[in-house]
């Protein structure tokens, strides 16, 4: 790998390897796709944080198709970012340490829209009928999971600051 220590020197390749797959099994469990996942905990496991698609596409054994794949769908759902390495062509993907950060708050968008169409479903179909009340009970369910991140949001950046400055 040409990326200065990307997989940590003097780390067994194994070591990291079982690392890699078995923090991505876990991410399938909860719903994200595979490669995606193996690409996100590569870039977990990367000292520097990043990684090119070559390094990515090696360490993985998978194609480039599969990692530019993979690094959209990560990208998109903000818990990657693309740089340009300087003075080259070859795109760097890195992960942050305020991915878990973005990842929330962008679902905290999600949750936004569906609360709306909530409150619109709960109109359009009566608060009074069944249907309705069990709308209404779903979307205070988000509207108080909403609150809750934003409060669990802010506690985590005093507790981030206070543990790792």
């Amino acid at each position: 790998m040409t990326e200065e220590n990307p997989g940590g020197k003097g780390r067994d390749p194994e070591v990291v390897s079982r690392f890699v797959e078995g923090f991505a099994a876990q991410l399938v469990e909860a719903g994200m796709q595979r490669m995606p996942a193996r690409i996100f905990a590569a870039l977990l496991a990367s000292d520097a944080g990043a990684l090119t698609s070559a390094e990515l596409g090696e360490q993985l054994q998978v194609s480039p198709a599969a990692v530019s794949g993979g690094v959209r769908y990560l990208a998109q759902q903000h818990m990657v970012s693309r740089e340009r390495e300087p003075g080259s062509r070859r795109e760097r993907y890195r992960v942050h340490s305020d991915q878990w950060y973005e990842a929330l708050t962008n679902r905290e968008a999600v949750i936004k829209r569906w609360e709306a169409a909530l409150g619109e479903g709960v109109a359009g179909l009566g608060a009074d009928t069944p249907a309705g009340r069990r709308l209404a009970e779903t979307l205070a369910f988000f509207e108080f999971v909403d609150g809750e991140i934003a409060a669990m949001m802010e506690r985590w950046r005093v507790h981030r600051e206070e543990r790792f400055g």
